[in-house]
């Protein structure tokens, strides 16, 4: 049999594969990327368990535990592990604290199924505390520069063109802004963590030292930066973007509009999917009501309503741009222009998006 696994490096580093054994409530506040949730125990066996623990103790917890785990059921159970066991050779199982449940699936694989496979020692919160130590890490130690700029301007893109960047939004499953949110839900917090701490490490192993990131706030969404990583941010060197207001109306438009529609009419399909689309659009616009004041949201939310209607009937998008060129204009910009003050003195390159793209490359050594 293979050695337990206490190398929690080379478990991300090479996406090895995992089974989780926790029960699913607790495999849906967080996990890893690409691990299969495989439990000892359901949610409601894992009550039953955790309730007589406390009560009468460990013997006869365990004893409930085999009782409720018994019969077709463990028999189903184990045919499940056995199936992943054979499927990923090279993989490894885990539970919490890398104890008593990890240790009853590695038990009864080797003795009713005949195989020897290795758990995580220390389990789930071992792997945890590792990727928190690989963030602070790579904060401590590596070069980050931020890309600033206004709503439009297409810092996404510059992130998008460069070999050694970050991308938090793409992690979080947001486009960082009050209508940002996609089709498609944001991860978990601790998944968010763990991917992008994952994402570090595998980068510093392939040798890179520098980072670059968009400017973000603390929230991209309701996924939360790492609070070492957003403390850091505020001191790093920025590159700001520059663009015309026309151009950035352009680019607001095909990511607001026409792809996040797509989105929702991929999902959805086409007629649930504009519904959902137009909901969406409406209530990003809703929530920032008090910051808008009631006279422009009333005159915003009238142009966009229109062109939502013009869109729903032969697809023109042209309407839109009344809208998105107001909230520019009178909302994002005069916010941007203050945060550009606030941070000047860690400015230390400002153009357009290829001279920008260049200067992060040459940045960086080429």
């Amino acid at each position: 049999m293979r050695d337990n696994c206490t190398d929690y490096r080379d478990l991300f580093l090479h996406d090895r594969a995992m089974m989780d054994t926790r029960a699913p409530v607790e495999f849906h506040k967080g996990s890893f990327p690409g691990v299969i949730n495989l439990p000892l125990m359901t949610d409601i066996e894992r009550q039953k368990v955790g309730t007589c623990y406390k009560q009468q103790g460990q013997q006869p917890a365990i004893e409930l535990g085999h009782q409720l785990v018994s019969g077709q059921t463990k028999a189903e159970r184990i045919e499940a592990w056995a199936a992943f066991a054979k499927a990923n050779p090279d993989g490894y199982l885990y539970c919490f604290r890398g104890g008593l449940r990890s240790q009853i699936v590695q038990q009864w694989l080797k003795s009713e199924a005949g195989i020897d496979y290795p758990r995580v020692v220390g389990g789930y919160k071992a792997m945890r505390t590792f990727l928190l130590q690989t963030t602070e890490e790579a904060v401590q130690a590596c070069d980050f520069v931020l890309v600033g700029g206004m709503t439009g301007t297409g810092k996404t893109e510059v992130i998008s063109q460069l070999n050694n960047s970050l991308d938090l939004e793409a992690h979080a499953n947001h486009r960082g802004s009050s209508f940002g949110k996609r089709a498609t839900g944001q991860p978990e917090q601790i998944d968010f963590e763990n991917a992008l701490a994952i994402d570090m490490l595998k980068r510093r192993a392939a040798g890179q030292q520098q980072f670059v990131l968009e400017d973000e706030a603390r929230l991209i969404g309701r996924c939360s930066l790492p609070l070492p990583l957003y403390q850091a941010m505020q001191h790093h060197p920025l590159v700001w973007l520059e663009d015309s207001v026309a151009n950035r109306v352009e680019r607001i438009l095909q990511a607001y509009v026409v792809e996040l529609c797509a989105e929702f009419v991929a999902a959805q399909g086409a007629e649930a999917g504009f519904t959902a689309f137009a909901a969406r659009l409406r209530e990003s616009l809703a929530n920032i009501t008090r910051r808008l004041g009631g006279e422009r949201y009333q005159r915003l939310a009238a142009i966009m309503e229109q062109a939502l209607q013009e869109q729903q009937v032969d697809g023109r998008v042209d309407t839109h741009r009344g809208w998105i060129e107001a909230l520019l204009v009178e909302y994002y910009d005069p916010m941007y222009v203050f945060q550009r003050e606030s941070k000047s003195g860690r400015i230390e390159f400002a153009g357009e998006q290829q001279a920008v793209v260049e200067y992060l490359r040459k940045r960086n050594g080429g």
